[in-house]
This record gives C-alpha cells, structure tokens and sequence, in this order.
C-alpha cells in the first residue's frame, strides 16, 4: 500500500528501514517511487541530515539537483544527493513506459519529515 504521493504524477511507497546499529542516531530508509508515463514528482527539498543514493530500477528518469546539470539516467545507472539537496526536477523521461525508482536515505534518525514540497 503506497504511504505517499508527492502528487499524482509519482507514488511513494515505504520498502525498508531500520536503525544503523554501528552509527548511533542514524537510520537508513529505502523508499520505491513510481512514475506512470509523464509522472513527476513536484519541486522538494529533502531533509538536513540525509545522504540519499537514487538508483533506477525500470525505465528512464529525468532528474536535476541543486545547481547541477538535468541528466536522465537509464535502468541500471544511478546517483547521490548530498544532504539538504533541492530537487528541482524529477521526472518519468517517457510519455508512454512507466518508470521505477530506487531512494535509500541515511538521516538522523529524529528526521521527521525526509521530503518536503517546495511552495
């Protein structure tokens, strides 16, 4: 059952999480996003703490963060977001086959909020 939807081009779903025991205070969560064909996920900001290693599982994503280049990485390739990173853009590449993504945060694990919309 998905527990998030940035909005309704993308559908958040929890995976995994768990306290890293060798590294107090920390938490890792791995998280799967789905995009329906032209789905994207709105403007975000992720949280202060959290290191996150983005890997595609199906399909081609369309991403930019902070003031780096808009790349699009295939199935298999993947990339980091060093913490408090803003989203700019992420996003299915294909109008027509849908897209699979894999996010794994390492945050304090007192982070409530590890996404949050830019307004």
């Amino acid at each position: 059952m998905p527990a998030a939807a940035h909005d309704p081009g993308d559908v958040v779903t929890p995976h995994f999480e768990k306290a890293i025991p060798n590294i107090p205070g920390k938490t890792l969560t791995a998280l799967i996003v789905d995009y329906p064909p032209g789905g994207a996920s709105v403007p975000h900001t992720h949280a202060k703490s959290s290191f996150i290693f983005a890997y595609v599982l199906s399909g081609e994503i369309v991403s930019k963060v902070n003031d780096g280049p808009t790349q699009t990485y295939r199935a298999g390739e993947s990339w980091y977001e060093p913490p408090a990173s803003t989203h700019l853009v992420s996003r299915n590449a294909s109008q027509t086959t849908p897209a699979k993504l894999l996010a794994v945060f390492v945050a304090d694990s007192d982070e409530k909020e590890l996404t949050t919309p830019i307004k």
